[in-house]
């Protein structure tokens, strides 16, 4: 481990703590999973001047329950197990007093449906009804609302369900020394990240990259890997940062992949680091719409931390950041011969998920889903051996040094 984290130990308690539960309000009482997931297939919306009507069709009942965030304004309408089978521009487009909507799995056991509003409105009808055919029938009506009612509605709820990560970290043998890598594939479940002209989601591009790095890693032997999630499910970003430290991960690797749809022409890879100070201004733009992914998902996100936090943290975030610096370097070095790199491949940006004050970490942008050239490698199958290969070099330099003065790390049977 490196030394950095004997100073953490003593604030591990007050960085952690600092989230609220958010305000919401109550439609029906929260879901519970059912045996087998049922199977949505179609949602449509209408709409007349005052009210807008979300109508989703299921495979069989479920039970439901909505309830209203601001700051974006939205609806949430949380449900179990679902498995949604819908067409993929589904949600995208405005419609009357939604924006846009999104869906996926929220934790184990339950999914999400978090609709944008384009203006305050509050829920007048939820239900579930049974069709004489044994399907059923979703309806949830939004009646406009000015903003004092809206608000009224969000602080008069009962308090949002807490979700948990996807992961739960194994305990390791004590004599197993090896580094332990934490793989980070970003967005997930309802939170698909961004979408490319092909219609593939970025939380599908990036998991399916993280899995094969993972692969590769432990084939190696030299390392033990956890991945921050298992499959497609939402997972926030603290809860991310909090997996890869209960697992005393030595090296935290967030994977993602943007889009800028008004510039096709950009690509390439890009690595950040933390930094309360942008490099520029793309990097801090983009800092802060990765930084809304809880929202996405349908979270309250409270940023207040303590003082006493805040000052035991310096005193080890500069040593820690000197060795994300020093990995960035080294892994565009690496990668260079191999993957396509962006006009400033090292940049750094205040992330949410590059926070952890004990373990160096890094945001690694593949390549752009706006850009034709980098979705083509991004799903080709060679092209991912030999970036994962690299990335893997780039670890092993990255670790040379340290296992050069400590000696070899015993590896358990």
């Amino acid at each position: 481990m490196f030394p950095v984290r004997f100073l953490c130990v003593c604030v591990s308690i007050l960085y952690l703590a600092g989230s609220a539960p958010s305000r919401a309000s109550t439609a029906n009482p929260p879901p519970a999973a059912d045996a087998a997931a049922a199977v949505a297939i179609a949602a449509d919306i209408t709409n007349d001047e005052r009210k807008t009507q979300l109508r989703v069709t299921l495979s069989r009942p479920v039970t439901a329950r909505a309830f209203l965030m601001e700051r974006p304004d939205r609806v949430i309408i949380d449900l179990p197990d679902v498995n949604f089978q819908l067409p993929p521009e589904t949600g995208r487009k405005r419609s009357g007093l939604i924006s846009s909507f999104r869906y996926g799995v929220f934790a184990p056991g339950r999914s999400r449906m978090v609709l944008d509003l384009a203006q305050p409105a509050v829920v007048a009808q939820l239900d579930v009804a049974s069709d004489a055919d044994g399907a059923a029938q979703l309806v949830l009506e939004l009646v406009r609302a000015d903003r004092q009612g809206f608000r009224t509605a969000v602080e008069a709820a009962e308090p949002e369900p807490e979700t948990t990560g996807s992961v739960a970290v194994r305990p390791q043998s004590r004599a197993d020394q090896r580094p332990v890598i934490a793989i980070d594939p970003g967005h997930g479940g309802v939170d698909p990240g961004a979408i490319a002209t092909t219609g593939a989601y970025e939380k599908d591009v990036v998991f399916g990259f993280a899995d094969r790095l993972r692969r590769r890693l432990e084939a190696s032997g030299r390392y033990r890997v956890v991945l921050t999630r298992d499959g497609d499910i939402f997972v926030p970003l603290d809860e991310r940062v909090r997996l890869a430290r209960a697992a005393k991960a030595d090296l935290f690797i967030s994977i993602h992949a943007d889009s800028i749809s008004a510039a096709p022409h950009v690509r390439g890879l890009t690595v950040y680091t933390g930094s309360e100070q942008a490099s520029d201004k793309e990097s801090q733009r983009l800092a802060e719409r990765e930084n809304t992914a809880d929202a996405a998902g349908g979270l309250h996100r409270d940023d207040s931390r303590g003082e006493v936090a805040d000052i035991l943290q310096d005193l080890i975030l500069r040593e820690t950041r000197s060795f994300s610096q020093r990995f960035a370097r080294r892994l565009v070095g690496t990668v260079d011969p191999v993957m396509a790199l962006s006009k400033k491949p090292q940049r750094q940006a205040a992330f949410r998920v590059l926070r952890a004050p004990d373990i160096p970490s890094v945001l690694v942008e593949l390549g752009y889903l706006s850009s034709k050239k980098d979705i083509d490698l991004l799903l080709s199958d060679s092209w991912r051996d030999r970036s994962t290969a690299a990335i893997a070099v780039a670890i092993d330099r990255f670790f040379a040094t340290r296992l050069a003065v400590q000696g070899p790390a015993p590896v358990s049977p």
